[in-house]
């Protein structure tokens, strides 16, 4: 919930801020304001389908809990948490942003210097989800905190 609050509440204060495409310096050139409405998913791809991606969102939003019961994991919890912010937040910008229901532009405002894309706080929270999920899943750590165990290998004995 931090991370839809904190996507929601940043979202607000930009958009009283700034302009459409105007960029400010936040924090030199390294990290920049710049306000977007993004029609599509990452790098503004599928720009015409957006009511394709509120879909999907919704259909992980309710995954997500529906899964949640099995969590009995500290590091799991923070991935289904972020991934849930993160998931809302842009959600909800297609929902009940403009142009209309379903096919709103979600606001993007975070430029960073030699990075491609500008982003939001959502958009931290999906992809921090989405690196501590490889890091669970490679150490072998399951939804209720157990770990993955291999039995050891059996060397082919003698026959004789």
């Amino acid at each position: 919930m931090l991370v839809y609050l904190a996507d929601q509440g940043a979202k607000a204060l930009v958009l009283t801020g700034l302009e459409v495409n105007e960029t400010v310096p936040f924090i030199g050139e390294l990290l920049q304001l710049h306000l977007v409405k993004n029609a599509g998913a990452a790098f503004s791809l599928g720009s015409g389908s957006t009511w394709i991606f509120a879909i999907i969102a919704s259909l992980v939003v309710i995954a997500l809990v529906v899964f949640a019961r099995r969590i009995r994991s500290l590091g799991w919890a923070a991935v289904f948490g972020l991934l849930l912010g993160g998931t809302l937040g842009n959600l909800n910008d297609r929902l009940f942003r403009e142009p209309g229901f379903g096919v709103g532009h979600v606001i993007d405002f975070l430029q960073l210097w030699g990075f491609p894309a500008i982003f939001n706080v959502a958009d931290i929270g999906i992809t921090s989800a989405m690196a501590l999920f490889i890091i669970l899943t490679l150490r072998g750590i399951n939804l209720d905190g157990t770990r993955v165990t291999r039995a050891p290998k059996v060397a082919p004995s003698d026959a004789s």
